[in-house]
């Protein structure tokens, strides 16, 4: 069974899913959790832990994780998804960055294009801390809920966003 809550945040709604045991997803007001499956309306327990920890973090702490994260996809997604997790907060890497991390740690090479397909698929951002990361020479691309909330969370974190470039329009 799947539960859901929506949290007030300062970026907009964030729709918290969590099963009996982890949470496993996390979307924007503009989005729908797409599992196949309507979660149930209901503030769990583990729905609470996440509120808090959303609290802490728009205060701009940096909360430690206390309960369980189940993003689910492929393989290769996870393994991205878990890189993710080793980024400090306050800090930014790049596309590039990540696939040369990945592609050390797997042997061979690895496409920045390749991590950038996986990071787009995170179930559960903010927690798994896709905001992090920047294209090539600074610029501000790729994220699920837009430029502008990846930028709050940047500043959110204490990352000066305007010294990172904009993309193009």
């Amino acid at each position: 069974m799947l539960y859901a809550w929506t949290y007030p945040s300062p970026i907009g709604a964030l729709t918290a899913v969590c099963d009996e045991t982890c949470l496993v997803g996390l979307s924007f007001s503009d989005q729908e959790y797409d599992r196949g499956v309507f979660p149930e309306r209901k503030k769990t327990k583990l729905l609470c832990e996440a509120e808090e920890w959303l609290d802490r973090y728009f205060r701009g702490e940096n909360p430690p994780i206390s309960f369980p994260l189940s993003p689910q996809g492929t393989p290769f997604q996870e393994e991205v998804w878990a890189l993710l997790r080793e980024i400090p907060y306050g800090s930014v890497v790049t596309y590039g960055e990540l696939a040369k991390a990945l592609a050390k740690k797997r042997g061979g090479k690895m496409s920045a294009r390749a991590v950038g397909g996986a990071i787009g698929k995170n179930p559960i951002p903010i927690f798994i801390p896709c905001h992090r990361v920047i294209g090539a020479g600074g610029k501000l691309t790729g994220f699920t809920g837009g430029i502008d909330k990846k930028i709050a969370l940047l500043k959110c974190e204490g990352i000066d966003a305007d010294l990172l470039a904009l993309p193009k329009k």
